[in-house]
């Protein structure tokens, strides 16, 4: 209904027909209301829903990769782990040899060549080719 029919409608109607347009009018115009903010409720419980949903996955994403650098951390741990233990071992040998080693053996000079004795002139240019 447009205005100038509502106007006209108001002009030929008694008070009391005329209040009964305007009580429908009310009533289209609170029903209209109640529709709105049922759609404003239905958007913002969807809207709450996204965030939840966001917030899931990112948990859920954030939780997956707190879970392997948990395990790549202990492979880790144990990897060095077993390499401290090789190298305990290895650290007792080498002091085991070198502990009986200056105890138990002499020096010896057998296979160090002596040097020859000087035996004439040498030249400046020749010990400018010997360095």
């Amino acid at each position: 209904m447009s205005k100038k029919e509502f106007e006209q409608r108001w002009e030929r109607k008694s008070l009391r027909e005329m209040l009964l347009v305007v009580e429908e009018r009310v009533g289209k115009l609170e029903e209209s209301m109640e529709d709105g903010k049922e759609s404003d409720n239905a958007f913002e419980e969807s809207i709450e829903d996204l965030r939840e949903q966001n917030l899931t996955e990112r948990n859920n994403a954030l939780e997956a990769m707190v879970k392997a650098l948990k395990e790549e951390t202990m492979a880790m741990t144990m990897a060095l782990s077993t390499r401290i233990d090789e190298l305990k071992s290895k650290l007792a040998l080498c002091r085991a040899a070198v502990g009986k080693g200056v105890s138990g053996t002499t020096l010896c000079n057998k296979d160090v060549p002596k040097s020859k004795e000087f035996a004439g002139t040498k030249s400046a240019c020749d010990m400018d080719n010997f360095l």
